[in-house]
């Protein structure tokens, strides 16, 4: 016979209790692994960002590719006429166009222009209009309107200003004795740019205030005030701490200056229509004119693309030196804190 048990012997309440292995903790019920979880997840970016692709892509690069393609004919732009195919030979009329070199020549004297008169003038007022003055709200408001306007509706009103006969322009020279100064302001081939430019500035100065002026407003007040006690003069302040804390304001407002120059129309075109003789012409403008009115489609086509690679190269040498720069400068300041 096997002999009995030890713990068959002992008593019941001293018997050793058996212990079980530990069970492997399983997933709560109802509940989703992380690999489904992550899958799910990702087709849900999936569905919500295909419509903005759609729309990107029939919108923006659907428009860019038929116009990159319409550039390399002749063509009219009516369907039933024949589109002759003349490869880059409309590229190459466009650098041998002198209205076109011109037109590239007028379109960097104002942004030359906007860069050293508009904004630093701009950024002058807003800080002016940061001190406690009586009605900086009005001022304010008085310095913005002009942007709320269209560009339509501020050309037509800068033609009544402008007009030679009883003209707003040629009644104020006029009453403080300025007679001579009062001439044809959109006829002259020597002054018509600059006369469009003083109309850009009027409607976009108020725009580039108030930026500058939300930029002043997010510099901490302590830097400024450490910077006075320290015995800096309000200059010294300005340019030591103001200057260098709204240089990614700046240079987005550059960036803006920049690319709405480039692609300037409605005012020239109502001011002037890009005459006398091609004077204040620029390429938006040149472009309507060969696209619409002499139906030279796939030329007027080639200009576009040459204004979109010229805003597309600024815009890339922007992002690539300019905004990842101050994007480092804001994640590295934002790491300290």
């Amino acid at each position: 016979m096997n002999p009995p048990a030890l713990a068959d012997e002992l008593p019941a309440g001293h018997r050793p209790t058996e212990t079980a292995s530990p069970a492997k903790p399983g997933p709560a019920p109802g509940a989703r692994s992380p690999r489904r979880g992550r899958g799910r997840d990702r087709w849900i970016g999936v569905i919500f960002i295909t419509p903005a692709l759609i729309l990107f892509v029939g919108l923006v690069l659907g428009p860019i590719g038929i116009a990159a393609y319409t550039s390399l004919f002749k063509w009219n732009g009516y369907v039933t006429a024949p589109m002759q195919y003349v490869g880059l030979g409309n590229f190459t009329r466009l650098f041998q166009d002198q209205i076109f070199i011109g037109d590239l020549k007028r379109g960097f004297i104002l942004i030359v222009l906007s860069l050293v008169v508009q904004l630093p003038a701009a950024l002058g007022l807003a800080m002016l209009l940061n001190q406690p003055l009586k009605g900086r709200t009005f001022y304010r408001l008085l310095f913005f309107a002009p942007y709320v306007l269209s560009e339509v509706t501020t050309g037509v009103l800068f033609l009544l200003v402008f007009s030679p006969n009883r003209g707003m322009a040629k009644e104020v020279f006029g009453w403080v004795g300025l007679e001579d100064l009062a001439v044809n302001w959109l006829s002259d081939q020597r002054i018509v740019l600059y006369s469009v430019f003083v109309v850009i500035s009027w409607k976009y100065f108020g725009f580039h205030m108030i930026l500058y002026l939300a930029g002043r407003q997010n510099i901490p007040k302590e830097l400024t005030e450490a910077a006075t006690v320290d015995g800096a003069s309000p200059w010294q302040v300005f340019r030591s701490v103001t200057l260098p804390l709204l240089g990614p304001t700046i240079r987005i407002s550059i960036f803006l200056s920049v690319i709405g120059a480039i692609q300037l129309f409605d005012m020239v075109w109502v001011l002037t229509r890009g005459g006398p003789a091609h004077a204040s012409e620029v390429m938006a403008v040149t472009l309507f004119e060969y696209g619409f009115r002499r139906f030279e489609v796939g030329y007027a086509t080639a200009i576009s693309i040459v204004m979109f690679l010229i805003c597309l190269v600024f815009a890339l040498l922007y992002q690539r030196y300019v905004l990842r720069r101050d994007i480092e400068g804001a994640i590295t300041v934002m790491g300290r804190k």
